[in-house]
């Protein structure tokens, strides 16, 4: 019988990478046809009656690209829509939340040192937290849709700082991070699926049916559109953040994740700008430096070291009442701990990778499954087996984690 947990590794594993694939397919979409757009020669009075046109070289040849401003004359044949990228990153997206921090609350989702409720309490928040999202953006674009844009933003990013105060507060510091990722991806994906396509299906009905097209639909979609370009950047590092400790394991993540939408903003400010023909404004990346200087400064504040061991207390009694614990804590001890510590003596490190601690029983049955994962079922742990963990050793942690899986 196949390894329920290799299983469930592989499954991950898979629905990670079409989450990445689809991902790379929608934001490659979105940040071309953004620079197309801006880059448009509107100048020239075009035949077509086209708003404005550009030439591009690309694999070997030329493309003559137009764009209509409302739509054309007659309805194009072979029309390509461009949605199905979206929709998938976001349910690839949500099949990895249900999998990761749903079904491993216990671990990822929850700490006890924030706040102590069932993981299925904080998968309901979780869901809720998403939909609340899309409502309240939503709404915003609607109460500023006549305003000036730059207070649709500062609106939007007071709702985001809002809610990393609130996910910092409810979940683990891992888990508020990505939610708040999840929580900005979810109002992009809706933005697609409830405002830009339908619009767009208004347009070519218009046209199929003879009449002409209202040009407000095509501006209301371009508004959203926008809004996506500028959050994509922050949405892939609120992703990433779950891989490093810096991040979101500080009192100050909650800033850590507000200060990272302001960098968004600046670095597409940057490109934006060049494709538009209005410079290249380097004060941007200026901008950018310091608040990244800043970041790196406040993961260097007091971090919630507390977190494991109060997670790492639930699954004690399992792991290290199994039979061959007290073999496998010798094996840890001799060829883990002088990375995972508090205070490494293994070549340069600083702190232990990824913040995981193999010191004390309750820390090392904590992490029984990774430490399963990575030194027993597969090698790679320790990296190149700097600390020569034989293969002896491999099947008792092996024997180990199975006994206590039962």
């Amino acid at each position: 019988m196949y390894d329920a947990v290799l299983l469930m590794e592989w499954v991950e594993f898979s629905v990670r990478w079409l989450h990445v694939i689809t991902a790379i397919a929608w934001i490659g979409s979105s940040f071309y046809f953004i620079a197309l757009d801006l880059g448009l020669h509107r100048d020239r009075n075009l035949e077509s009656g086209a708003d404005g046109e550009e030439w591009q070289v690309h694999g070997g040849g030329f493309y003559h690209i137009q764009k209509y401003l409302v739509a054309p004359s007659n309805m194009p044949s072979g029309l390509v829509w461009f949605k199905w990228e979206s929709y998938m990153t976001w349910l690839s997206g949500f099949a990895l939340l249900f999998l990761v921090y749903y079904l491993g609350g216990e671990l990822f989702l929850i700490d006890p040192e924030v706040l102590d409720i069932p993981v299925w309490q904080g998968a309901a928040i979780s869901m809720a937290s998403l939909a609340f999202g899309w409502i309240v953006y939503n709404q915003l674009c609607k109460t500023f849709v006549n305003a000036n844009q730059t207070a649709l933003m500062v609106a939007l990013f007071v709702v985001l700082v809002g809610m990393a105060l609130f996910y910092t507060n409810v979940f683990s510091g891992r888990a508020a991070l990505l939610h708040l990722g999840a929580f900005t991806a979810t109002i992009m994906s809706a933005n697609v699926f409830f405002i830009i396509i339908p619009n767009q299906k208004i347009v070519v009905a218009d046209l199929i049916a003879g009449r002409k097209p209202d040009p407000k639909y095509g501006k209301i979609a371009k508004q959203r559109s926008t809004h996506n370009n500028y959050l994509t950047l922050p949405v892939i590092f609120l992703m990433l953040s779950n891989h490093y400790p810096l991040a979101f394991a500080t009192e100050w993540n909650w800033l850590i994740a507000s200060l990272i939408f302001l960098m968004g903003v600046s670095i597409r400010h940057f490109f934006n700008s060049m494709h538009a023909r209005k410079g290249q404004p380097h004060w941007t990346w200026a901008v950018t430096v310091i608040l990244m200087l800043i970041i790196a400064w406040l993961s260097s504040q007091p971090s919630y070291h507390k977190q494991q061991d109060a997670m790492a207390a639930r699954l004690v009694e399992k792991y290290a009442s199994a039979a061959g614990f007290e073999e496998v804590q010798d094996i840890v001890l001799g060829r883990c701990s002088m990375c995972h510590t508090s205070e490494p003596v293994y070549g340069n490190l600083m702190w232990a990778p990824k913040g995981v601690l193999l010191e004390t029983p309750e820390q090392i049955a904590a992490q029984a499954q990774e430490i399963y994962l990575q030194a027993g079922a597969t090698h790679a742990m320790p990296p190149a087996n700097v600390s020569f963990m034989e293969d002896a050793e491999r099947a008792k942690i092996v024997a180990w984690f199975r006994a206590a899986k039962g």
